[in-house]
């Protein structure tokens, strides 16, 4: 028999434990901004190794804060342009700011999702691909990136690429909700057309 307070106990000091390393990993001195920051690594291992969705959501939020840290006040500055422009719907003005944050900032993978998460919103699924391909190259670990990727071979009903990049989602971030929907969701599609 089980004693389930022995258990939630030594969940308890599981949860702990894991926030504890995140939180020491987050308040190390910054030395590099976006993919380059060496907060990353033992981030990424936190996540892989967590066992607690709100752990994991918790330092997926931290991941992305750092990927959002350009290399230089300029950089971010664009960002937040950008940024504001997609979000009130000035989908040409953000292209314009993402274009020139690219252009300034080739080596800052964030810039290059971001402008990829624009391509996909107008439609342009092939400019988003390579803008995810670039993304991938400087960020090999950026599970949003991946992510799209995976919905655009949804939008393009390629399943089992789709699927494919899912799983690599999954390997970075084992408790990606959405993935794991995703790909329940997509192998049973395939299995509703093999019968």
């Amino acid at each position: 028999m089980i004693d389930s307070l022995a258990v939630r106990s030594f969940l308890r000091v599981l949860l702990y434990k894991s926030l504890m390393i995140v939180m020491a990993t987050i308040a190390a001195p910054l030395t590099l901004a976006d993919q380059n920051d060496d907060r990353l690594d033992p981030l990424f291992t936190a996540l892989r190794n967590t066992g607690n969705a709100n752990v994991a959501l918790f330092i997926e939020q931290q991941i992305w804060s750092i990927w959002m840290e350009g290399p230089n006040s300029s950089a971010n500055r664009l960002m937040r342009r950008g940024m504001r422009a997609f979000q009130s719907g000035e989908l040409d003005r953000a292209l314009t700011h993402f274009d020139e944050l690219v252009e300034s900032e080739p080596q800052f993978a964030e810039a290059w999702n971001k402008r990829a998460t624009l391509h996909f919103a107008r439609g342009d699924y092939a400019q988003a691909m390579l803008d995810i391909e670039q993304t991938l190259e400087l960020e090999p670990r950026h599970f949003g990136a991946l992510s799209g990727l995976g919905i655009i071979f949804m939008e393009m009903n390629e399943p089992t690429a789709a699927i494919r990049v899912f799983y690599q989602v999954l390997e970075l971030h084992p408790l990606s909700r959405s993935s794991q929907r995703n790909v329940r969701r997509l192998e049973q599609q395939l299995l509703d057309r093999a019968t």
